[in-house]
């Protein structure tokens, strides 16, 4: 069935994918299509954007009539629109700072000379198949109450993309006035006249409407709203925040309602001052959420096993349900990590005050005691609802320090009560996680170092440290007791689910590895410990990085979920995010459902939360996305920004992805992506070939493939874009030729720099 596709920024209507010319759109999809794309005029765009043709004009047109004389759509000067009342079904936006326990919106269009937009009552309930929150945009069934005084109440039927407010980008002034460098590099650039130009200067990030102007319709920009300019904040982060629509401050009456909360009591808590929990964190953190401690089982029956606690900060006690702190935590989703900034969940009164277990001061947690036998298999836990005082605050590298012999004057007391029985109960609980066999796929994450400017000053590899996966796993082994607690307590919970790879992406794998010899078994009832037995064999041979990144790829998103299908990676049957309230809401509800469950007070998940869990997951599960688009588009930014300078320089790099219209390459030294177009490869013709993820010559056989290491050189940087474009310097290995037709239309070749052809 023909559908339209999500709203770009083009002249003109925008066409189906695939359109069929033997199969009519839905009312639903005409509706829909009416709604988002404002350049659709009359039932010529309409047919275009369908694909109607042939034989399917007759009906098309029959199909528009019977809208039309039902009153759904209307017509002024030619044109077609939505009818002023509301029809059977409409495309309705719900207002982000919409109460999410009664939900309302309005048309996503309107003419305001049939007066007033009405207002839509937006119906849930637990039967409920589409479950939308506030910001949504809905295609949406509609009933009015009252004939004469419609009372409009709606039912959601799908969830849409809701287009963008604006295209953004930065200004750059020249001779000839004033130009736009979007910020979506698919783009291209504009000029903006100066009497368009607002306030707008020189390295301002902007928004703008783009009309047509001239007999040749050349696109032009014009500035609507000037956001800030990056380079003089110091935060490139800016452009990613505005382009993504990150909520990024915070409205008045969350900050009020985050200066007026009070520190929580020993009342309905358990007194764990005493306890020595400490902090382990990255040593430039802010807020510190959770605190650990482990002492051997002085239990006789328990010969060997060990007591670990894991202390989270209680974030429920401060953002009750249905407050505005709740619905703006709600709203954001999570944190969101810049190099530059971070756009945190919470105001930082509950962020880095309330909710931070700093050291030396009571703080308000939920904990959970888990008691391990000496093979590292749990055999129990349970959870208290407590005030707790940090014992200390150290970081990673302080921690390995002091075990690793090298104490200083603060790790030195701790080390014999505390840290060394802490790294006694991970080397057991490690057994176990090894029998286990979670998918270990150990690549390295790049940090950003930032100057004093919001300038690249260094890149650099943090050292992966036992600390790291000390905290790792008492992490993890919290978030698996808070599901299994609340499951065996009947209470509704949201799981962090993984599903297994798909049967495509699974014979993808296959087809590659066997260019490489390496095998995995046929069926797709594969398991994490399979593919770690695919990167042992990778290891040994000397190409893991290809395999590694061929398995990552083969890989199915971690989302959240209000249905249990376990989570592949850490091959867990039930897993729960439990440990980061501050910086996820999905924790926050988990907090909320074990205080529910254990009866710890009054401030536990609603009735009204436990129908919605459904759409709660939907919606934390793409603020999620958004997040990581986010702060991997400000790393691609400050990257471009930081090479700009080095244009014409020489870089080692490897092959990371490979399509048919070239090579991404990302540089070994500051992990920075780059593309090399097919059309300047080297003395062959190219095919791509995606069993073996590789660009093979006809001719020669000369192959480039995924996981291959190469020199490149930098031709071209778009800070803006946060793109780079290389040249290929290096030989590929050679092979059998390409199969195939070659092609008729050779293009013409010269030599480039060491010998290269390029065309």
């Amino acid at each position: 069935m023909a559908k339209p596709t999500k709203p770009k920024n083009t002249s003109g209507p925008r066409r189906a994918t695939t359109p069929r010319a033997d199969t009519l759109p839905t009312r639903e999809q005409l509706l829909e299509a009416l709604a988002q794309q404002s350049d659709i005029k009359g039932k010529r765009d309409l047919a275009k954007v369908f694909g109607i043709r042939g034989d399917m004009r007759r009906p098309f047109k029959a199909m528009l009539a019977e809208l039309e004389g039902e009153g759904v759509i209307t017509r002024t000067r030619k044109a077609l629109r939505r009818t002023a009342a509301l029809p059977l079904v409409t495309v309705l936006d719900i207002p982000s700072d919409a109460d999410p326990d009664h939900l309302h919106a309005f048309p996503s269009q309107w003419n305001d000379e049939e007066g007033e937009k009405p207002r839509v009552l937006v119906l849930g309930g637990r039967d409920a198949r589409v479950v939308p929150a506030p910001g949504d945009r809905i295609l949406a069934r509609i009933d009015a109450g009252d004939a004469e005084v419609p009372f409009y109440t709606a039912k959601a039927m799908k969830i849409l993309d809701k287009p963008r407010r604006g295209q953004i980008g930065i200004v750059r002034m020249d001779e000839d006035g004033a130009r736009l460098i979007p910020v979506d590099r698919k783009q291209k650039e504009m000029r903006i006249p100066l009497g368009d130009l607002l306030t707008a200067a020189e390295g301002d990030l902007v928004e703008v409407e783009v009309k047509l102007s001239g007999r040749l319709m050349i696109p032009r920009a014009k500035v609507t709203a000037v956001i800030g300019n990056p380079m003089s904040e110091g935060a490139v982060s800016l452009i990613a925040i505005h382009n993504l629509e990150i909520p990024y401050t915070f409205p008045q009456s969350v900050i009020r309602e985050a200066e007026e909360a009070r520190e929580a009591t020993l009342k309905g808590r358990e007194d764990w001052r005493d306890v020595p929990l400490i902090t382990i964190d990255p040593f430039d953190a802010k807020d510190h959420d959770d605190a650990v401690y482990a002492e051997p089982d002085k239990d006789a029956a328990n010969e060997g096993g060990h007591i670990v606690t894991v202390a989270i900060a209680d974030v429920a006690a401060y953002v009750r349900p249905g407050t505005p702190l709740d619905r703006e935590a709600y709203l954001r989703g999570n944190s969101v990590y810049f190099p530059d900034r971070v756009v945190p969940m919470l105001p930082e009164r509950i962020s880095n005050e309330l909710c931070s277990l700093k050291e030396g001061e009571p703080r308000a947690a939920l904990a959970v005691r888990m008691v391990y036998g000496a093979d590292g298999r749990k055999r129990s836990h349970s959870f208290h609802r407590i005030l707790m005082r940090s014992a200390a605050k150290l970081s990673y590298q302080q921690a390995q320090e002091a075990v690793d012999g090298n104490p200083d004057d603060k790790t030195g007391p701790l080390l014999a009560p505390i840290l060394k029985p802490l790294y006694a109960a991970y080397a057991v609980m490690a057994k176990a996680r090894d029998q286990r066999g979670p998918l270990d796929l150990d690549l390295p994450e790049r940090k950003i170092v930032l100057d004093d400017k919001g300038l690249v000053k260094d890149i650099r590899i943090p050292e992966r440290l036992d600390a790291h996966r000390l905290i790792e796993e008492m992490m993890i082994a919290a978030n698996v007791a808070a599901a299994e607690t609340l499951e065996e307590k009947n209470t509704p919970l949201l799981y962090r689910v993984h599903d297994v790879p798909s049967s495509e992406k699974l014979q993808a794998l296959r087809d590659f590895l066997g260019s490489l010899d390496i095998s995995i078994k046929k069926s797709d009832a594969v398991r994490a410990s399979d593919f770690n037995g695919i990167l042992g064999q990778a290891r040994k041979a000397g190409n893991i990085e290809q395999v590694s990144e061929m398995v990552l790829r083969s890989q199915a998103q971690a989302i959240y979920d209000n249905v249990n299908i376990g989570h592949f990676g850490l091959n867990l049957q039930r897993y729960a995010h439990f440990t980061s309230p501050i910086r996820r809401y999905a924790d926050l509800i988990v907090h909320r459902a074990l205080i529910r469950a254990l009866g710890f007070g009054d401030d536990g998940l609603t009735e009204n939360e436990a129908v919605k869990l459904q759409g709660i997951a939907q919606h934390i599960s793409a603020t999620e996305r958004r997040a990581m688009m986010a702060e991997r588009e400000t790393s691609d930014r400050l990257l471009a920004q930081f090479l700009a300078t080095k244009i014409g320089a020489n870089f080692q790099g490897r092959i990371s992805g490979v399509t048919r219209s070239g090579l991404f390459v990302r540089l070994l030294e500051t992990g920075a992506d780059g593309f090399i177009p097919a059309s300047t490869l080297g003395e062959d013709y190219y095919r791509y070939t995606e069993d073996q993820q590789a660009m093979i010559g006809e001719r020669t056989g000369e192959k480039f493939t995924l996981g291959d290491r190469v020199t490149v050189r930098l031709l071209e940087a778009a800070p803006v874009a946060g793109a780079l474009r290389f040249e290929l310097l290096s030989e590929g290995t050679r092979g059998n030729p390409s199969s195939g037709r070659r092609s008729s239309k050779r293009p013409s070749r010269s030599y480039g720099p060491k010998g290269r052809k390029k065309r």
